[in-house]
């Protein structure tokens, strides 16, 4: 019997490759952390921050990570966009039409603080690049309806 795995066995390992897990028998590997190095021992958002970053965040970094993902709960299912979606479900559409329905009510008022965010964040980084305190340039910003 021969041990070493076809072409196409090759091709298939390949294809369901990543970065992110490393899956064998008696191995399982996050980012190149072992299972059981990380399990007990590191907090569910430092595992988002390994799992979408590639590394362990630093301990400042997984507190403004969890504070981001506890402040984004702050709506539970009462948000206009999940009662849109849920009315949408209760009137017998499909789940990916029910989902569209509240999709479709994201926008600048409602959803969209993120984006107006990471812009407000790239204004203070570039005044900082620019030789500014944090302070300083936290104070420079001008909000603009």
């Amino acid at each position: 019997m021969n041990d070493k795995p076809s072409n196409q066995d090759q091709a298939v390992s390949d294809w369901w490759s990543t970065d992110i897990i490393e899956m064998e028998p008696g191995i399982i590997k996050y980012r190149g952390h072992a299972i059981e190095d990380l399990i007990g021992k590191i907090s569910f958002p430092q595992m988002i921050w390994l799992m979408t970053r590639g590394s362990l965040p630093s301990d400042a970094q997984a507190k403004l990570l969890e504070a981001a993902l506890v402040a984004a709960v702050d709506h539970g299912p009462q948000a206009p966009s999940i009662a849109i979606a849920r009315m949408a479900a209760t009137c017998g559409v499909g789940l990916n039409s029910a989902m569209a329905s509240g999709l479709n009510v994201l926008g600048d008022v409602h959803g969209g603080a993120g984006e107006q965010a990471v812009e407000l964040y790239h204004d203070i980084k570039a005044t900082i690049d620019q030789g500014e305190t944090l302070e300083k340039a936290t104070a420079l910003l001008r909000f603009v309806e």
